[in-house]
């Protein structure tokens, strides 16, 4: 334990970075539109670029324009001489360059080759006369502050406004494209963001598996086709193929008696059951089925026709939450 208390310093520093962003977003300007409509018309990709700390938020920046609908990829400019520079697409490709000095060295060479290839060049820095500055096409002029750093030298409230810039201009990018969340979950397939934005007809049970009966069925043979199936329900479709009804192990609680086996499915069922389309998020699906107490679900066409059954089991075990 110690009697020093660090969260005063610690909470300055937040705020003094916190207040870099508020110039920031002030200070906005047509240079942001600008690099917009040169993204967009770009026809090659978004080379991101930065030294040190720059290189880090580049690194970032990049990969967050790629999962949002806008191919990017990060080139270090001290390997870019060395071989790297044949990442860049001449006429194709835009350069989006970090510095906040715009002094940084190892950009030279970068500019130099993206001057002589006709890739435009888009510059985040605090000085426009800079060599970054007088070399760009577009130029982010960066609030001139002062680190939050209390030595004033590693770079703190600089990184902090390149990183929320990149987030700006990925999202306004993300907009500009009608960029949906299906689109979103094609480039997030893993991990608990891929779970969480699955759909319900990634997770149903189709085809062969899924259990259906006519509503003229007798219980007998319709349980045989439910049990068989193993979801614990049973769809019943009338003659244009559209879901009727549905028959659960609870629907069967409800009905057991001496009569159960030559009653007829349509004297059973649930009519008018909860029911998803098959791009329903899955998060949303549980949450329904949790709310309503089901355990069992059918996915519908436009048309009211199943496409897939879905139990509740299948959602948490692929983690959806």
């Amino acid at each position: 334990m110690t009697d020093r208390d660090h969260i005063p310093g610690a909470a300055s520093i937040i705020m003094q970075e916190a207040r870099s962003l508020e110039l920031l977003a002030q200070g906005l300007g047509q240079s942001f539109n600008l690099a917009v409509e040169a993204i967009l018309g770009t026809r090659g990709r978004v080379a991101v670029t930065g030294m040190g700390k720059s290189g880090h938020i580049a690194r970032k920046v990049a990969a967050t324009l790629a999962s949002t609908g806008t191919p990017a990829f990060f080139i270090h400019p001290a390997e870019a001489g060395h071989g790297d520079l044949g990442m860049l697409a001449p006429g194709q490709d835009i350069l989006m360059a970090f510095s906040n000095s715009g002094q940084t060295a190892e950009l030279d060479v970068v500019l130099q080759f993206c001057a002589r290839s006709g890739i435009r060049i888009i510059g985040v820095t605090k000085d426009p006369e800079s060599l970054l500055g007088r070399n760009s096409d577009i130029v982010f002029v960066l609030p001139c502050l002062s680190e939050a750093c209390p030595l004033g030298c590693a770079p703190t409230t600089s990184t902090t406004m390149m990183l929320a810039l990149g987030d700006a201009l990925a999202l306004s990018l993300l907009s500009a494209r009608g960029f949906t969340v299906e689109d979103f979950r094609q480039y997030h397939p893993g991990g608990k963001l891929g779970s969480r934005l699955a759909s319900v007809g990634d997770l149903m049970h189709s085809g062969q598996d899924m259990p259906l009966a006519s509503p003229g069925d007798r219980m007998g043979q319709a349980l045989f086709v439910m049990t068989s199936k193993r979801l614990g329900c049973l769809g019943i479709v009338d003659g244009d193929g559209k879901l009727a009804g549905i028959i659960t192990d609870g629907d069967l609680r409800r009905h057991m008696g001496p009569s159960l086996m030559e009653a007829s499915c349509s004297d059973i069922m649930t009519r008018d059951p909860i029911s998803f389309d098959r791009g329903t998020m899955a998060a949303k699906a549980l949450a329904t089925m949790r709310a309503r107490g089901i355990t069992n679900a059918f996915v519908l066409d436009p048309g009211g026709v199943p496409l897939g059954a879905v139990h509740i089991h299948d959602l948490l075990a692929a983690g959806v939450t």
